[in-house]
């Protein structure tokens, strides 16, 4: 990532003690880098929180009642590819963010004006300079011509991002601190962006983000390309103010609340409710996994231990509308998001972290990559990815596992049957030798049967299951054949 020391220092000490200038100030690619960096080595000063007037107190109702008006979008009558709207800062969203618009080197905050917003309570209206929260980004995304919003950044450093056709879901994060840990959870965010106005024509826009917490600082830079599966380039650098051995980068956000397979607990009219319903990876040494998601009866983690990973992602398998039945949300047009590391990001695990929800108005989910070794305090951290958002943003892996169904064995066990279907196995002549590949973490997994799905014209493998006593054991099956995995390897976290 070339993010070189700027040499405005007037700037750049007015961006770390957190004033702006009021015209424009040079911007160059060190500019955010720089400003993070002097944060670092301050105190960290926490976000003012008070709210003029009725913003203080706005419900959910009149916070939603807020609308930007589409004709004061920023570069509306511009001829540009994009168009930005905003968030006023109410409700959950208290903390200012400063924007600003950077055009020929030259970085100029974004004005706040409360006439840019219309408002269904008169009394939500709040004349004093409230301030932003956050901002969407709009494109020719389905159609030409029509402006559709097609990503989001709003909320501590959440954002997500929808490709052609999908509607929003899952989110993701600058940096997860704590996740799934003892300690409580920290949410570093976004204090500041800077957008870059694109040329005519760009297919990219390309916008930088000022991270700040308790634990940590760094400058984002995404360039994101907007299309049937909406591309995100992200270049970071972080810079801990402590030594953080918890710390996740590239975290993913999403909900599971259940499927058919635990249908009959959830008392829910419809077949399934999630945004994901597993997490795909693809190992360094070249192993693709596919780990369903879970609604526990407690907060659990998950690690894949990998080294120089390839891909993880949180993904929406089940595309058809009677998997859900619901016609207000659409969760079977929530999109899914693959992350590809750039570069070599050693030892590690992606982590998965699973929380108990009675609601589907409630994240439970977190996925992310964790190194080994801790972030140090007072060092440098780069890291480089491309996120993909859209119905099937991953590498198709040679199969798939289709689905996963378990019941009650015998003397107190388990039998989970997995169909699996995919180009390598419907390939397989009748007499070709098959394996399978099992491991458990506790207990014995042994196999029952495996072969052709007469059926489906897929492969079937019957697996049985003895905890001899454990709480909880991990699950892994992979089919293979002589030339190696004929699908992706299904794991599993059972607990009694």
């Amino acid at each position: 990532m070339d993010l070189t020391r700027r040499s405005m220092v007037l700037a750049g000490s007015a961006l770390a003690a957190g004033a702006l200038p009021a015209r424009a100030a040079p911007f160059t690619s060190g500019t955010v880098r720089q400003a993070a960096l002097d944060l670092a080595q301050r105190p960290y000063a926490p976000p003012d929180l008070a709210l003029p007037g009725a913003a203080d107190t706005l419900t959910y109702e009149q916070y939603g009642g807020i609308r930007f008006r589409p004709e004061r979008a920023l570069w509306r009558d511009a001829g540009l590819p994009f168009q930005v709207s905003f968030f006023p800062r109410g409700f959950l969203y208290k903390p200012v963010v400063e924007i600003h618009e950077v055009v020929d080197g030259q970085a100029a905050p974004v004005p706040y004006d409360p006439d840019l917003f219309s408002y269904d309570d008169a009394a939500a209206r709040v004349p004093d300079p409230l301030g932003f929260a956050g901002f969407r980004l709009h494109a020719a995304l389905n159609r030409p011509g029509a402006f559709d919003e097609f990503c989001v950044f709003l909320g501590a450093s959440y954002f997500r991002a929808v490709g052609r056709g999908g509607q929003y879901g899952l989110s993701a994060r600058g940096l997860a601190v704590g996740t799934g840990a003892p300690e409580p959870e920290r949410f570093p965010r976004f204090r500041a962006f800077w957008i870059e106005r694109p040329q005519p024509g760009a297919a990219t826009l390309v916008l930088h983000a000022l991270l700040d917490g308790e634990d940590a600082t760094g400058a984002f830079r995404f360039a994101i390309t907007p299309g049937e599966a909406t591309a995100m380039d992200v270049e970071c650098v972080l810079f801990p103010r402590r030594d953080l051995g918890q710390a996740g980068v590239a975290p993913l956000t999403s909900m599971y609340y259940f499927s058919g397979r635990e249908r009959a607990g959830a008392g829910d009219w419809r077949q399934a409710v999630h945004d994901s319903d597993g997490l795909a990876a693809l190992a360094g040494r070249g192993e693709r996994q596919w780990r369903p998601l879970a609604n526990p009866a407690a907060v659990q983690l998950s690690m894949l231990e990998d080294t120089g990973p390839r891909g993880f992602g949180l993904l929406q398998r089940r595309r058809a509308f009677d998997d859900f039945g619901d016609l207000q949300v659409l969760y079977n047009r929530r999109p899914g998001l693959w992350v590809e590391p750039v570069g070599d990001w050693g030892e590690g695990a992606v982590v998965l972290a699973e929380l108990p929800t009675g609601t589907e108005y409630a994240d439970n989910i977190v996925a992310f990559w964790r190194g080994r070794a801790p972030l140090r305090a007072g060092g440098e951290h780069r890291y480089a990815y491309r996120m993909l958002w859209g119905m099937d943003p991953a590498p198709e892996p040679p199969g798939r596992v289709v689905q996963a169904r378990t019941g009650a064995g015998p003397a107190g066990g388990r039998v989970f049957v997995l169909d699996l279907d995919g180009p390598a196995l419907r390939a397989l002549a009748p007499d070709a030798p098959t394996r399978l590949d099992l491991g458990s973490s506790a207990g014995r997994l042994q196999e029952g049967w495996s072969g052709r799905n007469p059926e489906t014209g897929g492969w079937r493998v019957s697996l049985d299951f003895d905890p001899m006593g454990a709480a909880m054991a991990d699950l892994r099956c992979a089919v293979l054949g002589e030339g190696g995995p004929l699908a992706e390897t299904w794991l599993h976290r059972w607990t009694a």
